[in-house]
């Protein structure tokens, strides 16, 4: 994984991350036994070069963070949330491929 370009947030980090960061915030909700999940971890670890200077790239094991989720309203994982400037500008559910992985973040980061 893209350690230095992917960020593994808490609950405790995750509100002061959204009102300290300048740029918009992908948060990939997921967990380590949700088959999809590790099949869209690739998918991130391969876009976030392309978007590092304009969007920031976090994940949220929701096992050990039950807080975050449940107030953004996460049934389904993985889930994939983009914010900017603290609000929800963007959701998508399930797996995606890479191409719309692409879509869904730069329809949200303009």
């Amino acid at each position: 994984m893209s350690d230095s370009l992917i960020k593994h947030i808490n609950d405790n980090e995750f509100t002061k991350l959204l009102t300290e960061t300048s740029t918009p915030v992908l948060v990939d909700f997921w967990a380590p036994w949700c088959g999809p999940c590790k099949a869209l971890a690739p998918l991130l670890d391969e876009v976030a070069p392309e978007y590092h200077e304009r969007l920031l790239i976090c994940k949220m094991n929701v096992d050990d963070n039950q807080e975050t989720p449940a107030k953004h309203g996460i049934r389904g994982i993985p889930a994939m949330m983009i914010f900017k400037h603290g609000e929800v500008v963007g959701t998508k559910v399930g797996l995606v491929t890479k191409e719309e992985l692409k879509l869904f973040i730069e329809e949200h980061i303009k």
